[in-house]
């Protein structure tokens, strides 16, 4: 008490030079006698007026005096130092005359303080709110900073809005209870009713919150809710902050069923709410609807990833955000198999158009099927996986590559006109460098085929300062391991190995293991310095081992095996879309780790490619003859190797020589797709045979540059006519200037509209621009920004509209970019919008 009566007297002794102070209860004598204040005389007044007087104006003008009464103050009548104290001064010693003088408010706050005497009773509340405090503040305004401590907000009515409903998501009452003991209650609940227009009989929190929930999602459908414009707006910044994202997903679950929204959505057309996302259930309603939609082929492309699009601004995107992704990739799928003719006139052709454009349809169905699985909501997307199923596998692969059949049937030898060999990769590639004298790394991923690298190749041309092209190469037959292996190493005559190993040789050697594989290697060109290594050893090395590598070799292969070690097992063959998500991921942290040893020339190729259906094949996916001939020696589900094989029906048979090989072996082929029955083996995942996809394989060329190379897409704000804001809300389009690229990254921005004082006065939007049409109106993104009743005060102003950007990984923004408004609204209303 004597620390706050010291602290309240010299705060009142800056301003006046006396001081008056009536103990009207006689109990403060102790605590004058102990005060102490630094240049300040303290006198009794004790029927000594006159003598006072005397002395405080006349004999002592400068002085500081602090005029103690041991009593109540006299009738005016009576009071013989009226005329001074009228013209200074009185310090009131009671418990709220002490916390006004504190708080540095004028005298009339002391009823404030008196009406409120509970919220004062503790020191911090008190603190905090002397900080919030302004010396222009009505007492409606200070009254609205106590509701503020009292829930621990800082700022005006929305926040403690927020903080109580944070308190009631997670079951606490502490906020309203103290506002209750603080006697802030009627004020408090007078507040929520002029701002939202919340006015029952016996208000009730809950009761506010379900009211909020079921005005806002009234409102942006269009119709009427309990609460005005007022509440929405505080509704969206609330569930836009991250801050309260959990007290929003519990608040939402919990009002979901009370209000009986799967219900009402069920009644309405998706389309209509496809902006909304107050509760989870407008996501599966939305999923669902376009799904039907999809699957019964009545909508088109551009209108579901317009809507998938517009889903990422959701707050459950991220929950659904595989299944959205599923959606849209299914959508482009259908909408490219719908552009494409899967005709040829030759291999050539055949080639030509896989790798041009053929080859994204595979792409697309795997990136479907990924994003399905890792969903974890198979059932919700149940009917678009059985329409993109059966249009893959009957529309497109088997039709492809029966048409590529034809072609195949015509060939007597394995060669393609117009594309690289992989039995020349080594002699034409590889040793290119070498030819130069410059070192080469070769990565060779086991299964990598052709739809698989290219998005590698997207990726690896994301990072900073990296290059890299793809070009096709055309796999030995028939397309497994063991040839594709020895294929692309330097060879002297490769052999199919006639002991029914399936093994390969070259020059009667065998070329199986890491060992075999060095030592041809090394023997590719005199001098050379070789070295053959797994995925995982170069990964494992430190900096400095990895530079020796460099130092010590010329040539380098390094075997990785991600997609085959997982689509080549029964047990494991449907996680094959995983294995090639983590096969990209691989190389690209595989090309990072060359490069920084020092390696400039990577080369990245395949042995062979596959085929992949994820649901379980039928009957007629199997070819119906079993091979013939005078010795089998080795058969998996795509070929047969042996001796004196007979034509069958159904397949293509190839001498050894037709197919570049040494020896009298023969091969068949099973045409298209069709698979042999092999017992425990797996049969959606397969390779070995002459489709399309198993081989046309990739060559990556990967090349680093000296100079920074990435960019970032730029945003600018469209306003047509002019520049006026004259209702509740405005619309604006935004420009995405450049399509999004490899090199040119996508940018977010939070867009809101500020006063001139920095007020933010509208809803706030989280937007990601990552457009990559090369159409300009495909790069737009109109939205609609509502003005909170804080707009009021700034009428016929300017006020601005403001792109920021966040500064790093922090909680900082710096403005981006800007657009100056004129505010000049008429009669401001709730309903202008």
């Amino acid at each position: 008490m004597s620390d706050r009566i010291a602290a309240s007297l010299r705060r009142l002794f800056e301003e006046h030079r006396i001081v008056f102070w009536y103990d009207t209860d006689r109990d403060m004598r102790e605590e004058f006698d102990a005060l102490e204040l630094s240049g300040v005389t303290k006198l009794d007044i004790a029927n000594n007026e006159f003598g006072l007087k005397y002395r405080i104006l006349r004999q002592e003008p400068d002085g500081r005096f602090l005029l103690f009464k041991d009593g109540p103050e006299p009738p005016m009548a009576e009071n013989w130092l009226l005329d001074v104290q009228l013209a200074t001064t009185v310090f009131k010693a009671d418990q709220a005359a002490i916390w006004v003088a504190e708080l540095g408010l004028p005298l009339q706050f002391e009823n404030v303080v008196r009406a409120h005497i509970g919220f004062f009773g503790a020191k911090p509340r008190v603190e905090v709110l002397k900080k919030l405090l302004h010396t222009s503040d009505t007492q409606t305004q200070m009254r609205l900073k106590m509701l503020a401590v009292c829930v621990g907000a800082e700022g005006g009515l929305d926040t403690v809005i927020e903080a109580l409903l944070g308190d009631l998501a997670a079951g606490k009452d502490d906020g309203l209870r103290l506002i209750e003991r603080s006697g802030l209650t009627e004020f408090f609940w007078t507040q929520v009713g002029q701002a939202y227009g919340y006015k029952p009989g016996e208000p009730d929190f809950e009761d506010f919150a379900i009211s909020l929930f079921q005005s806002a999602y009234a409102r942006v459908l269009g119709e009427d809710g309990a609460l005005n414009a007022e509440a929405l707006l505080v509704f969206r910044r609330w569930k836009n902050n991250r801050h309260w994202a959990a007290a929003f997903e519990t608040l939402s679950a919990r009002h979901q069923a009370l209000l009986a929204i799967p219900a009402d959505l069920n009644k309405r057309d998706f389309r209509t709410f496809v902006t909304i996302d107050h509760f989870e259930e407008i996501d599966r309603e939305i999923i669902r609807q376009i799904v039907q939609a999809l699957s019964a082929q009545a909508v088109g492309a551009p209108e579901v990833l317009t809507w998938v699009r517009e889903r990422r601004q959701s707050h459950w995107y991220s929950k659904y955000e595989d299944i959205y992704q599923a959606i849209g990739f299914a959508t482009e799928f259908q909408q490219a198999l719908a552009e494409t003719h899967l005709g040829m006139t030759s291999a050539s052709e055949g080639v030509q158009r896989y790798v041009s454009t053929w080859y994204r349809l595979d792409q697309l169905y795997r990136k479907f099927i990924y994003h399905m699985q890792k969903s974890g909501q198979a059932q919700l997307l149940a009917d678009l996986y059985e329409s993109v199923e059966n249009r893959y596998t009957n529309s497109y692969v088997l039709a492809v590559n029966d048409a590529w059949q034809d072609q195949i049937a015509r060939l007597s030898d394995w060669k393609i006109p117009g594309y690289a060999s992989q039995a020349d990769f080594y002699r034409e590639q590889a040793a290119e460098y070498r030819r130069k004298d410059q070192k080469v790394a070769v990565i060779i991923s086991d299964a990598l085929r052709f739809e698989v690298a290219e998005e590698c190749l997207r990726r690896i041309r994301a990072l900073d300062r990296f290059d890299a092209d793809l070009k096709p190469m055309i796999s030995s037959l028939p397309s497994y391991t063991q040839l594709g292996m020895a294929a692309l190493l330097p060879h002297n005559g490769l052999a199919m190995a006639e002991d029914g190993s399936g093994d390969i040789l070259s020059g009667g050697e065998n070329t199986r293991g890491l060992a075999a594989r060095e030592k041809l290697l090394a023997a590719g060109r005199n001098g050379d310095s070789a070295k053959a290594l797994k995925f995982e050893d170069v990964m494992n090395m430190r900096v400095d081992e990895g530079k020796a590598l460099f130092r010590d070799n010329h040539i380098l292969y390094i075997y990785h095996n991600r997609i085959d070690a997982i689509g080549d097992k029964l047990q494991t063959e449907e996680l094959l879309p995983e294995a090639a998500e983590d096969a990209i991921e691989d190389l690209t942290k595989l090309v990072r780790k060359l490069t920084s040893a020092n390696f400039s020339n990577i080369l990245i190729t395949a042995d062979h490619g596959f085929l992949y259906q994820h649901r379980a094949l039928d009957e007629s996916d199997f070819a119906i003859a079993d091979p013939r001939g005078d010795e089998i020696l080795f058969r998996n589900r795509r070929f047969v190797i042996g001796r004196g094989l007979a034509s069958t029906a159904g397949m293509k048979h190839f001498t050894a020589p037709h197919l570049g090989l040494s020896g009298e072996l023969d091969v068949l082929i099973p045409n298209s797709i069709n698979r042999m029955r092999v017992k425990g083996a797996g049969s959606r995942f397969v390779h070995g045979g002459a489709s399309l996809q198993e081989v046309v394989i990739p060559v990556i060329r990967v090349g680093k540059q000296r100079e920074a190379d990435i960019g970032q897409v730029e945003v600018q704000i469209l306003v047509s006519g002019r520049s006026l804001i004259s209702s509740g809300q405005t619309a604006v389009t935004l420009y995405q200037v450049q399509p999004m690229s490899e090199k040119m990254r996508p940018r977010e921005v939070l867009a809101g509209i500020y006063a001139s004082d920095g007020t933010l006065i509208s809803d706030e939007h989280t937007l990601l621009f990552d457009f990559s049409s090369e159409n300009p109106r495909e790069r737009e993104m109109p939205r609609k920004f509502l003005l909170s009743r804080e707009a009021d005060r700034f009428n016929n102003q300017d006020v601005i509209l403001k792109l920021r950007e966040r500064v790093g990984k922090t909680s900082l923004y710096q403005d981006y970019a800007n657009h100056r408004f004129q505010l000049r609204r008429g009669m401001t209303t709730d309903f202008d919008f």
